[in-house]
């Protein structure tokens, strides 16, 4: 199962980090499976090093960096984000850590209008204030709901720069309440799952407001969509530039 070869706790990340021998009883490679390191309230430095590795990024484990990375995760955990069913969004927050993230778009505000009359369903309608670059973008969609219409007000205003987002679409969308004795007023957390033709990844969000938590874990999706697309870019970039000039 997923879950056979997967580690949450520190002390036994740190273990299977110098031999997995000393949690696992058989590769798990024998049974068509794989090791995976979990990171939740529960991690120690060895689970943010061990996914920072998988990641290729560099986090010197006696830094400060890393100290106070591992820290966010933990406050963040506490505050209700659960990474170990995120790891897109655990990936940014490695990645901003680093100084190895480039943002490519930047968010400034979004607006809903929810309207219902009495002989119509529903009409949900999303302004959302972008920045590319230099460029300032507003736009506005319908959806067939409040994060629907969020969704496609973001594709609209992005779609032009980065034509690769035609290619996502979310394929799961989860509500969870985490302080059930507050009621109506409860923090709840939103997990998204996104695709494209050869990736699924998955983003987290958190607040007492649904719409903000919806928009946190779809703006995280939709940046994460772009991190690939611009890694591939950077390495086509690199591997076709010129390595000298020729005067004639």
């Amino acid at each position: 199962g997923n879950a056979a070869f997967a580690h949450k706790g520190g002390i036994h990340v740190s273990a299977i980090m110098r031999d997995s021998r000393t949690y696992e009883h058989i590769a798990p490679e024998l049974v068509g499976n794989k090791q995976r390191v979990l990171v939740s309230e529960l991690a120690g430095q060895s689970n943010v090093l061990s996914k920072a590795q998988d990641m290729g990024l560099n986090l010197d484990p006696s830094s400060e960096q890393a100290r106070r990375v591992i820290e966010k995760i933990k406050t963040m955990e506490h505050q209700g984000y659960q990474f170990e069913g995120a790891d897109a969004s655990l990936e940014l927050l490695l990645r901003e850590a680093t100084g190895e993230m480039n943002e490519t778009f930047t968010f400034e505000s979004f607006k809903m209008l929810v309207e219902k009359t009495a002989e119509h369903p529903v009409v949900s309608e999303a302004f959302v204030k972008l920045k590319v670059g230099s460029e300032n973008l507003y736009t506005a969609a319908e959806g067939n709901g409040p994060v629907n219409a969020l969704d496609n007000a973001l594709r609209k205003a992005l779609q032009t720069y980065f034509p690769q987002l035609k290619e996502m679409h979310l394929s799961d969308y989860k509500v969870r309440v985490i302080d059930e004795q507050d009621q109506t007023a409860a923090k709840v957390r939103v997990l998204i799952e996104s695709k494209n033709f050869t990736d699924t990844w998955s983003t987290v969000g958190v607040s007492s407001n649904v719409i903000e938590a919806s928009w946190e874990a779809l703006v995280d999706s939709m940046r994460y969509a772009l991190l690939n697309e611009l890694s591939l870019e950077n390495e086509k970039t690199t591997s076709s530039e010129p390595r000298g000039l020729v005067n004639h």
